[in-house]
This record gives structure tokens, sequence and C-alpha cells, in this order.
């Protein structure tokens, strides 16, 4: 029994996660509006639009006129102010972040300052009262404007392309328009971090040397995205796994520490994957000791403990009548993974682990916080 139980230990290979976002993780933004007057508007609509996925946001200024919008998933956005139903000014290209909320403030006074446009044939406001040499820099400002607006249009339309061929699985139409996006603007962390996920997600689908050569450029990508934006939990939780793929363990490992250290409220999650890295190269110790920290610091986190009871047995001992005897513990794992996630992707093989090991199997569990009723045995 204890051999058919260590086969299923790797039979069943822990389950590395890939994107942080994909644990819910949100962010905000809040920002004050002032009028021409110099006074805070009260109810003015504020415009939230995501732009790098298709979303739209809106809420309104208080009396204070401060807004506030929480929830919004890490992205890129424009955002727009409206006052009587018209649009007064806008910001383009906000990046959100986890941690304290994005601060995006305007001032009417000062945008209308800047729209300041001549009707045609005539001067602006602005240009009224220039000498000649201040009009020639005046103009030289406006033209290099303009042609930031029309980089900046081209990257978003480079990116966005990326983003949708990635959605529809066309990896090497997403590589092309994000290594065009690079092209453009080669400051850019996102373009390079998205980059790097879709030369990791086209070496998967390939094999041999161009699945090799895939990942080698995936792992640069990352390292580029980085270099960017060092504070980037996903960035090195990512580049941590396409590491391990390389069999580069101990780089992987640090790589992991890193994101832990930047982003605690998934510090246990980051663990898991650390745990996952080892036990899919056969590493069974430091798994367990990384395991038993995914549980540390997160005590509802489910797969850890199954993952840690997989380890736990792996460390059984077998009588010379065949008994099995585990660890102190082990069993408590395994009915925990059950308690917390009775349907999920291991409950099978956990229920085969707790026979094996001659514990019962509850068949009644409450959900996490509430009170469990008296639980039905089966042997």
């Amino acid at each position: 029994m204890l051999a058919t139980s260590r086969k299923l230990l790797y039979a069943i290979p822990a389950t590395l996660l890939f994107s942080v976002a994909c644990w819910g993780q949100t962010t905000s933004l809040e920002g004050d509006v002032k009028g021409e007057d110099g006074k805070p508007i009260q109810n003015a609509v504020v415009k939230i639009d995501r732009k790098d996925i298709k979303g739209a946001y809106k809420t309104k200024t208080d009396k204070k006129g401060h807004y506030f919008h929480a929830g919004l998933p890490i992205g890129t956005y424009r955002v727009a102010v409206e006052v009587e139903n018209q649009e007064k000014d806008s910001v383009d290209n906000v990046r959100t972040k986890l941690g304290d909320p994005t601060p995006v403030n305007f001032d009417l006074k000062a945008a209308s300052a800047r729209a300041g446009a001549a009707p045609a044939g005539g001067p602006s406001d602005a240009e009224r009262g220039m000498t000649a040499a201040q009009k020639a820099e005046y103009e030289k400002k406006l033209k290099e404007q303009e042609a930031a607006m029309a980089k900046n249009k081209e990257l978003n339309d480079a990116f966005n392309a990326g983003k949708q061929a990635a959605t529809a699985k066309n990896w090497d139409g997403a590589i092309d328009a994000f290594q065009k996006a690079a092209g453009v603007d080669p400051n850019q962390h996102v373009v390079y971090g998205n980059l790097a996920d879709a030369y990791i997600a086209r070496a998967a689908a390939k094999t041999g040397a161009e699945s090799q050569a895939d990942l080698d450029k995936g792992i640069e990508a990352y390292k580029k995205a980085i270099e960017l934006k060092q504070d980037d939990p996903a960035y090195h939780n990512n580049y941590a796994l396409a590491l391990a793929k390389e069999k580069k363990f101990a780089d992987a490992q640090t790589e992991l520490t890193k994101a832990a250290q930047l982003d605690p409220t998934n510090a246990g999650k980051y663990y898991y994957n650390l745990g996952a890295v080892y036990v899919n190269t056969g590493n069974m110790e430091p798994a367990g000791e990384a395991f038993k920290k995914a549980i540390e610091l997160d005590p509802n986190y489910a797969d850890a403990h199954y993952q840690y009871g997989i380890y736990l047995i792996g460390k059984a001992t077998t009588s010379p009548d065949g008994k099995i005897t585990p660890p102190p513990g082990t069993a408590e794992e395994f009915q925990k993974y059950l308690q917390l996630s009775g349907s999920g992707q291991f409950a099978d093989a956990a229920k085969a682990m707790l026979q094996s090991i001659g514990s019962s199997v509850e068949t009644q569990f409450a959900a996490p916080g509430q009170k469990k009723q008296a639980p039905k045995k089966q042997p």
C-alpha cells in the first residue's frame, strides 16, 4: 500500500499558479476634482475605461470633490471627468498598482488653459502677446505633444492587438504584436511581461530545440520586465516558474521568495508555487517545508494541505505485516483538504490516501468558518 501511495504522490504533481491576476487581486483609483473657480466639484462623474482588456467603470465625487473607486483589476485605464454631461478633462494610460490607490486629480482651470486652442486661421489665447521666439518654442512643444500622442496610439494599438491574439491563444500573433509594441517604447514593463507570457505559452506547445528557444526568450523578457518594474510580484512569480522549467531551482526559489516579500497577502500562494517546483522535480524535503509555510500563512489554502499531506505520507513506515504508519498529523491534512474543498481536484486522491493508512473519510463537511455537523463516517 505504501508503494501505491508513493506512486500516487508522483502521478499527481502540484499545480503551478502562473498568474497573480487569477487570485482576484484588485486595485483602486482616487483623486480630487476642482472647478475653474478652484473649488471642489460635487457629483462630477468620473469615468474609468480599461484599455488593455475591455472594461468600463464609473463613480462620482463627494461634497469635497473627492472620488474613490476600488475593486479595479490591475490594468491600464483612461480616466475622464464629466460635469453636466460634458467631458471636461481626461488622463490617458493610467496604470494601476497593488497597495495604495493610484492618484488621478483634475484641475479644470488648468485643463481650460491647456485647451485654449485657436479657431481656424487665428491665434490661440496662449499665443497672443508672444514674441517670435516664444511663439516658435510654443509651436515646437505642440509638435512634440502631437508626436507623443501618435506614439502612444501606435503603442496602444500594438499592445491591444497582442492581448487579443493572446486571448485567442494565437501565440505567434501575440508575440509579433508585443514585439512591435516594445519597438515603439522599450520602457513599458507590461509589454515585456505579456511578451514573456506569450513565449512561455508557445514553448509549452512545442518540443525540442524550438521549445527551448521560446523558453529562453520568455526568460529574457521576464528579466526585462523586472528590470523596469522590480516591485511587481507577478513578474517574479512567473519568472521563477520559467526558471524552474530550465531546472534553475536555486534562482527560482530566490524569485518566489521575492514575490512573497513584495506581496505578503498572497505569500501563501507563492510558497505553494515554491513547493510545487520542488515536488515536480522530486525534491520532497524542501517541498514539505514550503507547503508547511504556505499553510502557516494561509490556513484555509486547501491544495497546500493536500500537498503537505502527500509529503508526510511519503515519510510513512511499513511494518512486516504491511501496516502503514504515517507521521502524526498526516490524516488531519487530508481531512482538512476535504473539509475546505470536498469536491476539489485532489478529492479522490485524498480519500484514497486516507483509506490506505486506515483512516476514516468524513462524508459531510461544513464550509470554512461554519459550525460543522457531526460527521458521518465510512470505513
